[in-house]
């Protein structure tokens, strides 16, 4: 079961995300329509996942995303976006996101982001976990 932190503006994306999530999945999910609470709450608590709209007042999804990685190199950030456009995704990869999706999306479509960035995390965390016994047996 993975902890995840929604970020959105909209309350109602915000609901149809837990929805979405906590319906058919077995991940916990924590929302804010605040950017700055989002900041604080990656700042005091773990979460495996960040899921962030990219247009927020305040601070937007890459600069939230920037503070996850700063936080945690290892941190999986997923930007989801109404102003999809190839420019604002190469960005938010290039600063490091998992993926990106953009709005209207289907449930499916965040359902498998979900799936492959929760693999993604457990394969980087058996991988730091065997380099850490490799190097203790030196």
């Amino acid at each position: 079961m993975g902890r995840i932190l929604a970020v959105d503006d909209e309350l109602d994306m915000l609901a149809l995300l837990k929805m979405i999530i906590e319906g058919y999945s077995n991940h916990q999910v924590t929302v804010t329509n605040n950017p700055m609470e989002a900041a604080e709450l990656l700042e005091k608590e773990a979460f495996d996942l960040v899921l962030t709209d990219l247009k927020m007042p305040g601070m937007d999804g890459l600069e939230l995303l920037e503070l996850a990685k700063k936080l945690d190199e290892d941190a999986l950030v997923i930007v989801i976006t109404a102003f999809g456009s190839l420019e604002s995704a190469e960005e938010a990869m290039g600063r490091g996101a998992f993926d990106y999706i953009t709005k209207p999306f289907r449930k499916e479509q965040i359902l498998l982001a979900l799936d492959k960035a929760m693999r993604w995390r457990e394969m980087v965390r058996q991988n730091k976990e065997m380099r850490q016994r490799l190097e203790g047996k030196h």
